[in-house]
């Protein structure tokens, strides 16, 4: 133990045992209180002889005083109390009925308990309360000071340095970073050519793509201290405060270059001014500023980079994004197919893989997934694989674990009527068929009817490459699928359920899309209508108009999406019509299956079409 610790233990320990005294007068009083009598009680004791002897304290100056009366009952001794208001005249009492009595004399005030003794408790109290707030969290009084003072935590750790290795599926974003690398190694170099290497880099993506882990493995290929601070910690209730944070932030970062200042969620303080619902927010616009200012105000090549990240680049204000402010922006998306078996190799090391654990038909199967859907993937997969008390993960393990990520835990135990069944059975067995004839959206890699997450069931297909932008006839496609559980439905029960919902909405929204986004509806031509219905949100004025079209051209966009609708229908009906043999064995096997895979899936339908 420190002497810090024992010196504060020691302080604890003298202010305990000031307390407990306290405590004992504190009883001793609250016991006299309790036998305490009236004038009437004292003088029917007298009345009854049960008075043995009386002793007088009288106060100090006053003729006020207190009798402490013993009394006898029996064998029985005790002492009562009685509070006088005029001790000459209780004197006479006493004599008049023969009472001994006695009378010491007023003793004289105690310097120790009427001056040290409660000097001692207040100056152990308030020390007491001092140090307990001290020790927490580095002390009250050291936060008051500090809060001006920026929170970006410094990163200069040899040991869990992050470098491109450990960055999987971010090629290009990779190359496009090295110079900013080269830099922070060699700035001699650039500044010999009259180069000047950006100051800001703003990584822009999704979240989950890997935007803080690229910053950090910048700092770790150069080699350079990493300040991290996330944007909201500038923004506080307190106008000014932000600013010195700012100030403070790149202040460190000048005593430290050449190094990286890295702000997370930037969008947080660096929003357009001036808009959004109730005008500017003066900290927020104050704090921005600041960051302006600083970022012009070092000089060019001085050794530090500013990197920052966001998911929102349209609500950005336009000052920062100025050259020589951030100057360069990296598109950080979501990893193709070889991306996703980089990343799921990295996030497999330290996890014991069987024989049968395929890693590139998982990153197949993943289309649409960042590195930290991948990362959350393998870990439910490890899960899993240790509740079953297994040291090693398994294909299926990775199968159920991507079912329960991506559409939600499979509820078994729920008790679900053969009726519904039957319902749900055909309704996925349409999806299945569509995923299966239909050349741009299949094939199908899983088809269940086992209860998972909201849904009674599900039809996972298996996407064979991964587009950058689709046609107009996958996007139609996509349409006939997810009308094919409501069309199997009808066909086979004369009836309808709510099952579709999400099924229609997700079509209305395609369909609405390629009216008035992508310009394939040749009525309505190439305009794009869309209505950017998340303008509150991203900062614009609330009573702007949300709409810049006339009432003539949302009949014809409402029109035009219902004759999509209609016409990707019709097709979904005569495909199932065609096929309508494999559709009710498919169902007839979920019946009795369950769950079937893309395997047995195919085998049905050859051996039907056979």
């Amino acid at each position: 133990m420190n002497k810090k610790n024992m010196g504060l233990r020691g302080i604890v320990l003298l202010f305990s045992i000031l307390l407990l005294f306290v405590a004992f007068q504190l009883s001793d009083k609250l016991n006299q209180n309790g036998r305490e009598i009236t004038r009437k009680d004292f003088e029917e004791l007298v009345q009854k002889g049960q008075v043995e002897n009386v002793t007088i304290r009288q106060n100090k100056a006053v003729p006020t005083g207190r009798l402490e009366i013993g009394i006898r009952v029996g064998e029985t001794r005790d002492i009562r109390y009685l509070y006088v208001s005029d001790v000459n005249e209780i004197q006479k009492y006493l004599q008049e009925k023969e009472l001994v009595y006695r009378m010491p004399d007023i003793p004289k005030d105690s310097w120790i308990g009427t001056t040290l003794v409660p000097t001692l408790l207040t100056v152990g109290g308030v020390l007491l309360i001092f140090l307990m707030m001290n020790r927490q969290g580095g002390g009250a009084g050291a936060k008051a000071m500090s809060f001006g003072k920026s929170r970006a935590r410094l990163h200069n750790d040899e040991e869990h340095r992050i470098t491109f290795d450990k960055v999987a599926g971010l090629a290009e974003e990779k190359e496009e970073l090295e110079e900013v690398v080269d830099f922070l190694k060699d700035p001699q170099k650039y500044v010999k050519v009259g180069a000047r290497i950006p100051k800001g880099v703003l990584l822009v993506g999704p979240p989950g793509t890997g935007k803080t882990l690229l910053a950090k493995a910048v700092a770790g290929e150069a080699r350079v201290p990493f300040f991290t601070i996330s944007g909201s910690d500038f923004v506080e209730m307190f106008v000014g405060v932000g600013a010195s944070r700012v100030r403070d932030l790149f202040e460190d970062a000048k005593k430290n270059a050449p190094c990286i200042i890295f702000i997370d969620e930037i969008d947080a303080v660096a929003r357009r001014r001036g808009t959004g619902m109730g005008g500017g927010h003066d900290e927020r616009e104050q704090t921005l500023n600041q960051m302006l200012v600083e970022m012009d105000g070092f000089g060019v090549n001085e050794g530090i980079i500013v990197m920052a990240a966001t998911n929102r680049v349209d609500i950005l204000d336009p000052a920062i994004l100025r050259p020589g402010r951030f100057d360069r922006k990296v598109m950080v998306g979501s990893p193709d197919v070889k991306g996703r078996e980089e990343i799921l190799k990295v996030h497999a090391d330290g996890k014991p893989l069987s024989e049968d654990v395929d890693l590139a038909q998982v990153a197949q199967t993943t289309a649409g997934f960042t590195g930290a859907d991948l990362e959350n993937l393998l870990n439910e997969a490890a899960i899993l694989a240790a509740k079953d008390n297994r040291g090693y993960l398994k294909q299926t393990d990775i199968q159920k674990a991507f079912i329960k990520v991506g559409i939600g835990t499979e509820k078994k135990s729920r008790v679900i009527s053969q009726k519904e069944r039957r319902i749900t059975a055909f309704h996925e067995a349409g999806h299945a068929i569509l995923f299966h004839v239909l050349p741009d959206v299949g094939p199908v890699y899983s088809v269940s009817i086992i209860p998972t997450g909201g849904a009674g069931g599900y039809t996972m297909p298996l996407p064979e490459r991964d587009d950058m932008f689709y046609t107009r006839g996958q996007m139609m496609q996509e349409i006939i699928v997810s009308l094919g559980g409501r069309v199997a439905e009808e066909a086979v029960f004369d009836d309808i359920t709510t099952g579709a919902s999400q099924d229609i909405k997700q079509a209305t929204g395609l369909a609405r899309s390629m009216v008035t986004k992508f310009g394939m509806s040749d009525t309505v031509g190439l305009i794009n209508y869309d209505d950017d219905s998340d303008q509150v949100f991203i900062g614009r004025d609330l009573a702007h108009a949300s709409r810049g079209y006339g009432e003539s051209v949302a009949t014809t966009i409402d029109q035009e999406i219902k004759r999509i609708i209609d016409e990707c229908y019709g097709k979904a009906k005569a495909l199932l019509k065609e096929y309508e043999g494999v559709l009710h064995a498919c169902a007839n096997l979920l019946l009795e299956k369950e769950k079937i895979t893309r395997e047995e899936f195919e085998a049905l339908f050859e051996a039907q079409q056979g």
